[in-house]
């Protein structure tokens, strides 16, 4: 078994445990490890930093009943989950913007959308998962410093990977993209056609310096547009999870009457995407423009 099948398998094991489970149980359950237990503790040990560094959130916990206490492990499900409607992503999207397009029915069209499962309700993981033979090439050429080839956004891409990360269900991959000559983060859902291992083992040297994990925001992430400052309101029902969500932003009011936040704005259509999660509880005040043109795309996709 390859490094990369190990990892994918102590992912699995630790993701659907409904309690803790033992180093010990798990290098009976993981095939691959070194049969002496010094070797199997450095190389498990190894394996848990890489996994934490690729983002997946690896729990230590004691293990129930155990005396004396044994430490154990998992990856909580509410960490790794989200909601399953039972639609396609794109179906859903368009039912989230012609729901946000017709709020003004008394919030009927997003009651009705609730019950399609555009709330959240428990479901099975909808996250690029290890099955998913795109994600082990990432993982292998993360691992071996092999260049990858995918396309993403309708342009071919070759790409020195450095980090891959989970976050919010999702899985992103960070490298140096020749085509753009600079670094970049994708969503390895958003992926065209196959990502192609290229090339031998170490193909290039891994970063100098740390490689800065990845930053949620929607607005910033992915292929930057023209900056613009962004005013948008929330409804004071879902006020209190933007604040949590946000972190540091430019807090323009917070009261009664709803929260209202400013935000530099790289990324107009991750922007667009976050903003309509949201649905009729958000409202772009400013720039004009930008107000503008959120308004004309939500028409577009409402038409047709």
């Amino acid at each position: 078994m390859t490094k990369v099948e190990r990892l994918i398998t102590l992912m699995n094991e630790l993701l659907g445990a409904p309690r803790p489970i033992s180093s010990d149980e798990l290098r009976r359950r993981v095939p691959g490890y070194p049969p002496a237990t010094d070797s199997f503790k450095r190389q498990f040990e190894r394996d848990k930093d890489e996994l934490r560094e690729m983002g997946v959130p690896i729990l230590v916990e004691t293990v129930p009943g155990s005396d004396p206490p044994v430490l154990g492990y998992r990856i909580r499900p509410a960490d790794y989950e989200l909601r399953d409607p039972g639609l396609e992503p794109d179906e859903l999207e368009a039912l989230n913007l012609a729901a946000a397009v017709v709020g003004s029915t008394g919030g009927m069209g997003q009651r009705g959308l609730f019950k399609l499962g555009g709330a959240a309700t428990p479901g099975a993981p909808a996250a690029e998962i290890p099955a998913d033979p795109d994600l082990v090439a990432a993982f292998t050429g993360v691992a071996e410093r092999r260049r990858l080839r995918f396309t993403y956004r309708d342009v071919a891409r070759t790409v020195d990977p450095y980090r891959l990360e989970f976050a919010r269900g999702r899985w992103y991959l960070k490298g140096f993209d020749h085509a753009r000559s600079a670094e970049r983060w994708y969503r390895m859902g958003r992926i065209e056609g196959a990502v192609q291992l290229e090339g031998d083992r170490d193909a290039f040297a891994a970063p100098a310096e740390p490689v800065t994990g990845l930053r949620l925001e929607p607005w910033v992430l992915g292929e930057p547009s023209d900056p613009v400052r962004a005013e948008v309101w929330f409804d004071p029902e879902v006020a209190p999870t933007v604040r949590a969500e946000i972190g540091d932003v430019e807090v323009v009011a917070d009261d009664a009457a709803g929260l209202v936040v400013a935000l530099t704005v790289t990324n107009r259509e991750g922007f667009r995407s976050w903003l309509l999660s949201f649905l009729d509880r958000a409202e772009v005040r400013s720039p004009p423009d930008l107000r503008s043109e959120v308004v004309a795309w939500l028409e577009a996709v409402a038409r047709g």
